[in-house]
């Protein structure tokens, strides 16, 4: 039996718009053993729900949790209102709120009148109520009909589980379309898309199919449309497709070739409906267009507002470098000043170049120059980076609070929504953003929405680098539009006889590697193998750096794919047991082909702002436990501090993370680096990825495989250069001054 809790539904504490409620229940009966000492009290629970009535009785089917912020919880997957049975339920029930004018003397004649089994008997016939003295025909009415209604609830979210969808996707469903919701299913099944983000289009289509909907339904041919779009641009990193590319693979999902004038009129009403935008042969899903309107329109309002005069900023400087010993380039210096007195400025640079020591000049110039205290500067400071572990950096390097854009936008998981909007912005007034070659054109319009109009915006990160994985290409157009002021950093300060690794990516940059690459230096090593034994290569180097004291923060690998038999899932499983062999007091799970293990390194894919952990933070396996009675799985890793428990239905969140792909490591730095290259990746190296990668290491870097294969990878440029609409607004924002 699944295990389940029943009880009295007494509050709700937080309930969203697509019906995700966080209660609390009243336990009056369980058959979990651990919940046992909760009978008679009240828990809190959380889940999706079609309606909750304050004092009905529930049972809800689910699993404990121990949520790290909000304690004890009991998730629930399923629930069903439990009827009063007995006559003192019934009354209490009928002279409940939810039947508008029926107390409980009225409540307590009609089950005198129709018996305990009342309920049924007016669901079946409402004149049976005719039956019950003093009992008006409004009231009959109001009885009848919020019963029907009440029943109502519980048989459409059955018929859509029924049809395919999950119980999460039918309860979100009801609570769009409530009563309407079988006469929406039958006549317009694809407008779920549209009202409920979560659901999307191939299981709609897959369940509408089977309903027999007609395969060339205008209906589908535009939700398949808008489908497409979304899917290309996510593989292509393209903020708009042209006609060809959508009709193309359109047909393609249709596997037939579909009428041009149903395509028209499917694309036409798309546009009149603002779920697309179409500018000549650029077709953008309207979110797309209107980030890219946005950001180009604030960058301009940025680059056209007056700028800040300084006095004595050049003495400023100096007391900074006599404080801290060093002496800042001509460059870094112009850098230092722009960023203060400019509303906008891109600092782009290599690493060894200075970016690090730059944000934390700035800063403490911003301070002296404003004269603020440390709680003030926190006040008047906003330091962002898009991963966790790019932000806890810029904190290292600052001494001050830095964040993710998400967590500094109050990202709302349950809603898909910024907190911090164009409603209710950020009042920061100096804004520095690392990393920004990693954003997204949606997520940079977030950002300039959360922000008001009197800022400071400092855009740091490196031209050369790999794109964002969403759409857009924000830094490479901001930089190429030439309007806003950008300062390269170009010198190379780790560059010594004992550093190469700086020396080695400038040269990757500009193509001009020499031959003596293949040198072994201080920090740095290229140890040469066949593709076929790359594997072994790699378990003799990496057994090398654990006897010299390596642990899992001080080394990573990474790889440019996933597949065959170099690629990283493979390797995962060589390396755990080399990083974290098996041990008799090290708990081990299977789940579907991987093993996870106690002090197993791993890899976060998605953000969790909840938790405070973000897509491509590492974390160590510290516990795994099989809680219950039925022995359910959970797995709690620790996250530099931050600890998560997982249960089995997130297990999908998380992956090894021996060895990670070269663009889950952007953002991050390590002090060890050891990178596989080989001709099986070919169809992905190319220059940009190696960059990346060789960039990723601090301290010391060691490249196994094939020469030829990294002398590829570094002379193709054949990148896909995406399609971007942001470049041209910025220049048409900027004519229209």
């Amino acid at each position: 039996m699944k295990d389940f809790v029943k009880g009295t539904f007494r509050q709700s504490i937080f309930r969203s718009d697509k019906g995700y409620i966080i209660g609390l229940l009243k336990v009056s009966e369980t058959n979990i053993i651990e919940m046992q000492e909760f009978v008679n009290k009240t828990i809190t629970f959380t889940g999706y729900f079609a309606e909750l009535n304050e004092n009905e009785k529930y049972i809800m089917y689910g699993e404990i949790a121990n949520h790290p912020k909000y304690g004890f919880q009991f998730n629930v997957k399923e629930s069903e209102r439990i009827k009063p049975d007995d006559k003192d339920g019934i009354v209490e029930f009928l002279s409940s709120d939810l039947f508008k004018g029926i107390g409980e003397k009225m409540a307590i004649r009609i089950v005198d009148t129709l018996g305990e089994n009342a309920l049924d008997l007016i669901l079946k016939d409402k004149t049976c109520l005719y039956q019950v003295p003093k009992l008006s025909e409004a009231k009959i009415n109001i009885i009848h009909d919020t019963l029907v209604k009440y029943e109502e609830s519980h048989e459409t979210i059955v018929k859509l589980t029924e049809l395919g969808f999950t119980m999460k996707d039918s309860l979100s469903i009801y609570n769009i379309y409530k009563s309407n919701t079988i006469r929406i299913i039958e006549n317009d099944i694809y407008r779920i898309i549209d009202d409920i983000e979560d659901i999307n289009f191939t299981k709609v289509d897959e369940i509408a199919i089977s309903l027999n909907e007609d395969k060339f339904n205008l209906n589908r041919i535009k939700a398949c449309i808008v489908y497409i779009i979304k899917e290309l641009s996510f593989k292509k990193g393209d903020t708009y497709l042209s006609y060809g590319e959508i009709y193309e693979g359109v047909s393609f999902y249709l596997k037939n070739d579909i009428d041009s004038t149903l395509f028209d009129e499917a694309i036409s009403e798309l546009d009149g409906e603002l779920k697309i935008k179409i500018e000549d042969d650029r077709y953008y899903l309207f979110e797309d267009y209107d980030a890219e309107e946005y950001i180009a329109s604030k960058i301009n309002y940025l680059i056209n507002k007056d700028v800040t005069n300084y006095k004595n900023i050049d003495l400023r400087i100096k007391e900074l470098e006599d404080k801290y010993e060093i002496e800042y380039s001509d460059k870094q210096k112009e850098a230092i000043i722009k960023a203060l007195e400019n509303n906008i400025l891109i600092i782009t640079g290599g690493p060894g170049t200075g970016k690090t020591t730059i944000i934390k000049a700035i800063v403490e110039l911003y301070k002296k120059l404003n004269k603020l205290n440390d709680k003030d500067l926190i006040n008047n400071i906003a330091l962002l980076a898009p991963t966790g572990r790019a932000s806890k950096r810029m904190s290292e390097s600052t001494s001050l609070p830095a964040s993710t854009i998400h967590r500094f936008l109050k990202w709302n998981k349950e809603l898909d929504e910024f907190m911090v909007n164009e409603y209710n912005p950020d009042f920061s007034n100096l804004i520095i953003v690392d990393e920004v070659s990693m954003i997204d054109n949606r997520l940079m319009n977030s950002l300039l929405r959360g922000l008001t109009n009197n800022i400071k915006l400092v855009l740091v990160g490196d031209y050369n680098q790999l794109p964002s994985v969403g759409a857009g290409n924000v830094l490479k157009d901001l930089i190429d539009s030439d309007i806003v002021d950008t300062v390269e950093l170009d010198l190379l300060y780790r560059q010594d006889e004992y550093s190469y690794i700086p020396v080695l990516a400038n040269e990757i940059k500009n193509e001009t590697l020499e031959e003596d690459f293949l040198i072994d230096r201080d920090d740095y090593k290229f140890l040469e193998c066949h593709s076929d034994v790359i594997i072994p290569s790699l378990v003799n180097i990496v057994k090398k750096v654990i006897s010299k004291g390596y642990d899992y923060k001080r080394v990573q690998l990474m790889a440019p794919m996933y597949a065959g038999v170099n690629g990283i899932d493979n390797i995962n499983k060589v390396l755990q047991d080399v990083f974290n062999p098996i041990e008799l007091n090290k708990k081990e799970i299977k789940y579907g082909d991987i093993i996870y293990r106690e002090n197993d390194k791993v890899l976060q894919l998605v953000n969790d702002p909840d938790n405070n952990v973000f897509n491509g933070d590492i974390g160590i396996i510290k516990k795994i436990e099989y809680k219950g009675k039925s022995g359910k799985p959970e797995i709690t890793i620790d996250y530099d501090g931050t600890f998560v428990t997982y249960t089995l239905k997130d297990f999908n969140k998380f992956k090894h993370g021996f060895i990670i792909s070269i663009h889950k490591s952007q953002g991050s730095e390590f002090e060890l680096v050891i990178i596989p290259v080989s001709s099986s990746y070919k169809r992905m190296l190319y220059k940009k990825l190696i960059y990346t990668a060789v960039t990723r290491a601090k301290k010391r870097l060691i490249i196994i495989g094939e020469p030829m294969a990294f002398m590829y990878g570094i002379r193709n440029n054949n990148e896909i250069i995406r399609k971007t609409g942001l470049l041209e607004k910025l220049l048409n924002s900027l004519n229209k001054k």
